[in-house]
């Protein structure tokens, strides 16, 4: 019986191979392939670095990414890859961060929680090797520091009854 069922089903093969076009990467398998885009790697970066206590928030790299963001928050959606910028290879990806700490936080431990997290992330979600995070620590968050919005007066009285 085993035999039979060995004979309909046969083994799936494992082979893989990677292949890169311009801003994503294809995972190819005997039963088709699967293309990953590099925004994809970027939003598990972002997430992954998110979870991580001691991070406050993840800061755009650049002017582009400023005003793609700028423009996301207005419009009511979220931005994930914020102050990620990632290289993916065929098998292998490349990852920059800029982020800002919890005052009192020890960087070095966040920052190696931070790339253990990515790392074990994109592997998992993808299958890429994270060869590299590179993470840039740009500025302090000093919890109950933030400026109280002051509170909206009361509603006037009517002028006229």
């Amino acid at each position: 019986m085993a035999q039979a069922e060995a004979q309909l089903n046969p083994p799936v093969t494992a082979s893989r191979s990677r292949t890169q076009s311009s801003g994503e990467s294809t995972l190819v398998t005997d039963q088709g392939k699967t293309t990953i885009a590099n925004g994809v790697v970027s939003k598990i970066a972002g997430l992954a670095a998110n979870e991580i206590d001691g991070v406050y928030q993840l800061v755009a790299t650049g002017a582009g990414q400023a005003l793609s963001g700028l423009a996301q928050r207005v419009a009511g959606g979220e931005v994930r890859d914020r102050g990620v910028t990632v290289e993916v290879g065929q098998r292998e990806a490349a990852v920059d961060v800029r982020l800002i700490t919890v005052y009192g936080a020890s960087i070095p431990e966040v920052s190696q929680a931070v790339r253990q997290n990515i790392i074990s992330r994109v592997r998992e979600m993808t299958g890429l090797v994270v060869k590299e995070v590179n993470i840039d620590v740009v500025d302090l968050y000093f919890p109950g520091d933030e400026r109280e919005q002051p509170a909206a007066p009361p509603p006037a009285a009517p002028r006229v009854q």
